[in-house]
């Protein structure tokens, strides 16, 4: 329910032919069964229109600006509209559109940014559709760091998919797996460390965060067995973050950190590429597990999916990730604080 006075999230309606806008616009609709955070989309008021006609939703969509999107949210879906071309056709992505997509991130950010927003939220992208249209970025996450730099500086974005009590970061993201080892080193270590302990503290609430590290290799490398970069590089890094008072342990095996009752035992467990922390916690929360970026000078939270482009248009797909994302970025702001 909407409290007076209370900022809106931003909301980036992300690739127009995939399930993002159905998912939204389906949330938005039950509003009245599933309490919702007042939020803004930022997207293309046009298409939103197209799309919930497709999908057989009564929605009210109203252009507007974030000082009056929780004023109307009751009766009418607040659009910070942006202009352009964005067909309503799903599973068929186009250049055009991907400038809406890539200018709907930039204003939700800058909204954020000055205050007008208490957070963002971001729908799925297609990465492959904006590099068509110029996007020169990996993805949603370094765009928006890039887009928080200040005095030339780019904070470091770490990746956390978190889903209640339980929360994992990668350490490298989305690159080939023969490239991991090199990539690994203590500095990367020891700042992801640094920023997880410092958000887990001052968006988290956790007063005193204990971390885990996982190892590279099977068994944590056994000794120097079965690998050297345990003890050449994650157990120094280790003791680093210990050194400068950061409760963590490590470098555990990976095939047990993640048993349930271990898992438990830590507020966030580091580990060294993305699918050895994405498989666990798609196993426990697949619909509902929360991406959210630390190291920002914003809170950025996203569901845990991509395009789905073959059920776009369609009204299938749980709302349950996006929902989450929503709540989470709702928590981590403060439900009704002013920015």
């Amino acid at each position: 329910m909407t409290t007076p006075g209370q900022l809106p999230l931003a909301l980036s309606m992300g690739e127009p032919a995939g399930i993002g806008p159905d998912l939204l616009l389906r949330l938005y609709a039950a509003r009245g069964t599933t309490p919702l955070p007042p939020f803004i989309v930022y997207g293309n008021a046009a298409f939103l229109k197209a799309r919930a006609q497709r999908l057989g939703l009564e929605v009210e969509i109203t252009p507007t600006t974030p000082a009056f999107a929780p004023t109307i949210f009751e009766t009418a879906l607040p659009v910070a509209d942006i202009d352009g071309l964005v067909p309503d056709k799903p599973g068929d992505t186009s250049p055009l559109s991907a400038k809406v997509v890539i200018e709907a991130i930039r204003q939700a950010t800058a909204s954020t940014l000055s205050g007008s927003c208490r957070g963002v939220v971001t729908a799925p992208i297609h990465k492959a559709a904006l590099y068509m249209a110029g996007f020169r970025f990996p993805g949603h996450t370094e765009y928006i760091a890039s887009l928080c730099a200040h005095a030339g500086v780019t904070p470091m974005p770490v990746m956390m998919l978190a889903h209640e009590n339980l929360r994992v970061v990668p350490a490298t993201i989305h690159v080939p797996i023969h490239q991991v080892p090199r990539l690994i080193t203590n500095e990367l270590i020891v700042s992801t460390g640094r920023i997880v302990a410092h958000d887990l503290r001052t968006r988290f609430g956790v007063a005193s965060p204990k971390l885990a590290v996982t190892g590279l290799n099977p068994h944590a490398g056994e000794g120097g067995s079965i690998g050297m970069e345990e003890l050449d590089i994650i157990a120094p890094a280790i003791a680093n973050l210990r050194f400068e008072g950061i409760d963590v342990d490590g470098p555990l095996p990976a095939d047990t950190a993640f048993h349930l009752p271990r898992w438990r035992q830590y507020d966030a467990v580091i580990a060294m590429y993305h699918d050895q922390a994405l498989i666990p916690i798609k196993t426990v929360a697949f619909d509902s597990a929360v991406n959210v970026t630390l190291g920002l000078p914003l809170v950025r939270t996203s569901p845990d999916h991509g395009t789905a482009f073959d059920i776009a248009g369609t009204g299938q797909g749980s709302t349950e990730s996006l929902l989450a994302a929503l709540r989470l970025a709702d928590k981590l702001t403060g439900s009704g604080a002013q920015a």
